[in-house]
């Protein structure tokens, strides 16, 4: 038999290089960085803007639109940060446009509370969310 017709042994994969910062140390297999606090406020914010809608939905549509809406519209807000926005999103986006989805979340809350006639309650929401959000993107982005 002739030696180009013996299978050979595979390339072994090079190591990865070690991480570049001593401020993100290589985590264990199976396992994630804690959350902070600036997580957690993310996750507050994206709730309260969830809610909102539901509750926009619920009390200025007439009867049987209040159903419709009051249910539809935080299914249709929470199905496109699940595409988007979520940390295990389905498509995978430019952190620019995850940024401009999470925006169009968050404004349409707060244009909800204006609508509900509480434009003070949407701009306090707004200021926290845009805050945080702008924080957990340089974060991600750094």
């Amino acid at each position: 038999m002739s030696d180009a017709a013996r299978p050979s042994v595979p390339a072994q994969p090079e190591p990865a290089p070690a991480a570049a910062s001593p401020a993100a140390p290589e985590l264990p297999a199976g396992t994630r960085a804690p959350l902070s606090a600036v997580d957690l406020l993310a996750f507050v914010c994206e709730l309260f803007a969830f809610v909102t809608l539901a509750i926009w939905g619920f009390a200025m549509w007439p009867l049987p639109w209040n159903i419709v809406v009051g249910i539809g519209a935080p299914v249709a807000a929470i199905l496109v940060w699940a595409l988007f926005v979520s940390p295990r999103a389905v498509i995978p986006v430019h952190p620019f446009v995850r940024g401009f989805v999470e925006l169009l979340v968050y404004a349409s809350a707060t244009v909800a509370w204006w609508g509900m006639g509480q434009p003070w309650v949407g701009v306090i929401f707004a200021v926290i969310a845009v805050t945080v959000g702008v924080i957990s993107g340089r974060r991600r982005l750094a």
